[in-house]
């Protein structure tokens, strides 16, 4: 570790559930989940610890990392806002839907907010067809979206 390391809370931690994992066989992926845990998401300098901790190539942490969806190598806003782009909500609007919040946000699609708040993403379906377009918030499901119900939604997060 380097001084900034063991300096850093986080690393140690870090360190710490390496070494309970590294008596298994193909530990990575599970380390890479703590990871993200304790960091909210892996950055390089996450990658680069885990593989010098792991003695394997940062390549194959990287290859991982890079290949599950469900690892972020950007810091995620406090909201992820999920818009379903599946074919029910596709037909009924879901573009205009990501065009709104862009417009609204400032950002794009995998992008985050120069605040911290919120984070845009698109998903193919969130089951609630009948009420399309969608989008989530956190775990909240909003329907039947148009500028009005956005730009109000939006509202209640940013308060």
């Amino acid at each position: 570790m380097d001084a900034v390391q063991i300096d850093n809370p986080k690393f140690r931690e870090l360190e710490r559930i390496i070494g309970k994992y590294r008596t298994i066989d193909g530990p990575l992926i599970e380390v890479l989940h703590k990871a993200q845990g304790i960091f909210g998401y892996i950055p390089p300098e996450v990658e680069r610890f885990v593989a010098k901790e792991l003695k394997i190539p940062l390549s194959t942490v990287h290859g991982v990392v890079t290949f599950y969806n469900f690892f972020r190598t950007q810091p995620q806003g406090k909201h992820v806002i999920n818009v379903c782009l599946g074919t029910a909500c596709h037909v009924k609007g879901a573009s205009r839907v990501v065009e709104i919040l862009r417009e609204e946000l400032g950002i794009g699609i995998g992008e985050t907010t120069k605040d911290g708040r919120f984070t845009l993403t698109a998903v193919r379906c969130v089951g609630a067809c009948g009420l399309a377009p969608v989008m989530m918030i956190d775990d909240e499901v909003y329907g039947r979206l148009d500028r009005e119900k956005i730009k109000k939604v939006l509202a209640e997060y940013r308060e």
